[in-house]
């Protein structure tokens, strides 16, 4: 249960160490409560109420044990659902109206379950190499977390700014998501070499996360840390990582994407998108204080149902963390561009294709997703104590393509459904302008307080959508218990 800390709470803000674990005789017992007040009030329509709040929970539970040559884990989950929406799901276009009315569509009427989270062997010192290990079994993975850096802010980067971009366990959600399969890895002190193949399991939304989804990856990624020398001997902290990522999906479910109805309907072929990708970072410490530059890039080939597939993405970002005594204030501001398709009928599909993400790290008023999308932000963090981190974002976003759609969701998550939502343009590229402000209290080593509150001013395609009422707002207050 090492790693449990880092994938259940992999949104949070606030750095929280481990508790010390619960020993059963030689067998370690560990988990945790996590419990969210959610309140939402989507852009408005006459068809659906999308004003409503609704809670929901989910207790994991694990055991545990290490041995010099191999170690094992099974950990169960049990999340819960009280209060859903029954009229939050209005007609296309307008669709569901936020998180609520999603659940309640994937479920029902299913306000709980219980199901097997995760049970994996892992092989330690293959054939003699102490650097190499093999997990097998049920797995959660968070592609980009492959390393963690010992330099501070290089780790809250990847953590916060690579992490989950395509592949995540989608913590954010009351079930999460899990992969059967095998990881292979090599972790020295100057690289990291790290294989996994494996099956999606259902969850994020559906509460049954037991069973398998006909939906397959391939990823390998290499990870270096660098140590550049610049000026007069000062060395600048930094990492690099290239990977590539093959995703199958068989489900021959409807696609979203923006093709006319009866062309969509036709297609039942699979999907096949190989990703190609990296990232950089790098932090140069001065008198004045430290400045950050993260750079993230993936192509994407491969075929989409009965279209050929080319599409991109990229992140440029920059930070300066001041020495202003003890607010300890972050600034950073950024571009990102997801690739869009411009033309629904060439046979050719360009929209970026965000995989099976957590995508509300990137979109923290989950309303849009990385896919057809151009985000300018900026951003700043304050923590004023070792056990509090406030952090403040205004982001303008616009689609990449006016001839696209809107996108939404985090991928496959049931056999019949695509897992990703899409919105009509209607000719405009201008979506919305986020105000949000979240803050993280770390009141023990067990227990982390969030509260976060979003609001979305909507803009031409929302306004073109929702004539009722172009604005929404979202906020939760979440409490977890670990153990």
């Amino acid at each position: 249960m090492v790693l449990l800390s880092a994938l259940f709470c992999g949104e949070t803000r606030a750095q929280t160490p481990a508790p010390d674990p619960i020993k059963l005789g030689k067998v370690t017992l560990s988990g945790s409560v996590r419990v969210r007040w959610e309140g939402w009030d989507w852009f408005d329509t006459s068809a659906a109420d999308g004003s409503y709040d609704y809670w929901g929970s989910i207790v994991r539970l694990g055991l545990s044990q290490n041995f010099t040559n191999w170690d094992w884990q099974v950990e169960s989950a049990a999340p819960f659902l009280l209060n859903l929406p029954v009229n939050a799901i209005a007609p296309a276009p307008q669709g569901q109206l936020g998180f609520g009315a999603t659940y309640y569509a994937s479920n029902r009427g299913q306000v709980g379950s219980v199901f097997l989270k995760q049970a994996v062997v892992r092989l330690k010192n293959l054939a003699g190499d102490k650097a190499s290990s093999l997990r097998l079994g049920r797995m959660e993975f968070i592609e980009g977390l492959e390393t963690t850096p010992k330099d501070g802010t290089l780790a809250t980067l990847k953590r916060l700014h690579i992490a989950q971009r395509l592949i995540g366990n989608f913590g954010f959600s009351h079930v999460g998501r899990s992969f059967d399969g095998g990881q292979f890895v090599r972790d020295t002190t100057s690289s990291n070499v790290t294989l996994l193949a494996g099956r999606a399991t259902q969850g994020s939304f559906q509460l049954d996360g037991m069973k398998e989804l006909d939906v397959d990856l391939i990823y390998g990624a290499l990870t270096k840390p660098l140590h550049n020398t610049v000026g007069k001997g000062k060395v600048v902290p930094g990492e690099a990582r290239l990977f590539v990522l093959h995703y199958h999906d068989g489900r021959r479910t409807l696609k979203t994407d923006n093709r006319p109805a009866a062309q969509r309907a036709a297609d039942s072929e699979n999907i096949r998108v190989t990703t190609f990708g990296g990232h950089y970072l790098g932090v140069l410490d001065s008198a004045a204080g430290k400045t950050d530059l993260l750079v993230w890039g993936a192509l994407q080939t491969g075929s989409w149902g009965l279209q050929d597939h080319h599409a991109g993405a990229l992140a440029v970002e920059i930070g300066f963390q001041p020495e202003l005594g003890f607010l300890k204030p972050w600034f950073r501001a950024g571009y990102f561009r997801g690739s869009g398709d411009d033309d629904p009928v060439d046979g050719q599909h360009k929209t970026f294709f965000q995989v099976l993400p957590t995508p509300r790290l990137y979109a923290r008023f989950p309303f849009f997703n990385l896919m057809n999308t151009q985000d300018v932000f900026t951003q700043l963090t304050l923590r004023p104590h070792s056990r509090l981190s406030v952090q403040a974002d205004i982001r303008t976003l616009r689609l990449s393509s006016a001839q696209d759609l809107w996108y939404a969701g985090g991928g496959a998550y049931q056999q019949d459904l695509f897992g990703f939502a899409g919105r009509p343009s209607r000719g405009s590229r201008s979506l919305a302008t986020l105000f949000d402000i979240s803050a993280d209290y770390r009141a023990s080593a067990r227990t982390t307080l969030t509260f976060y509150f979003g609001q979305a001013l909507g803009r031409g395609i929302p306004d073109s959508i929702y004539p009722d009422g172009r604005n929404a707002t979202f906020g939760y207050v979440e409490l977890t218990q670990r153990f």
